[in-house]
């Protein structure tokens, strides 16, 4: 079993810059694939960014590439997404997922945080 805890979110203006946090627990995290999906206001869940477990593999959502970063630090159980240039479109609830791989990167959730990009 693996939980995933998402930290910070929050409110930024149009071409600013946030980066989230996913913190890992559970003893098989270890191997696992991570990714960042998001659900904006009237939308349907899209996927944003993935990283393999050596980190070495990355994936990016066309909307967000050169735009976001996706990286880990597997000491620490952790990954996280670098945001910059952020957009209005950009506003949604981003979710941590966890999985063997990078195409089955959705078996585990976290909570959610909230980014809001105000114009």
């Amino acid at each position: 079993q693996v939980q995933l805890v998402e930290s910070g979110g929050g409110l930024v203006q149009a071409g600013g810059s946030l980066r989230l946090s996913c913190a890992a627990s559970g003893r098989t995290f270890s191997g696992y694939a991570m990714g960042w999906f998001r659900q904006g206001p009237g939308k349907e869940d899209e996927f944003v960014a993935a990283i393999s477990w050596s980190g070495f593999i990355t994936r990016y959502a066309d909307a967000v590439k050169g735009r976001f970063t996706i990286s880990r630090d597997n000491a620490k159980n952790t990954v996280y997404l670098q945001m910059n240039s952020l957009e209005v479109e950009d506003t949604a609830v981003y979710y941590c997922n966890a999985g063997p791989t990078i195409a089955t990167v959705r078996e585990y959730r976290g909570q959610g945080t909230r980014v809001t990009v105000s114009s």
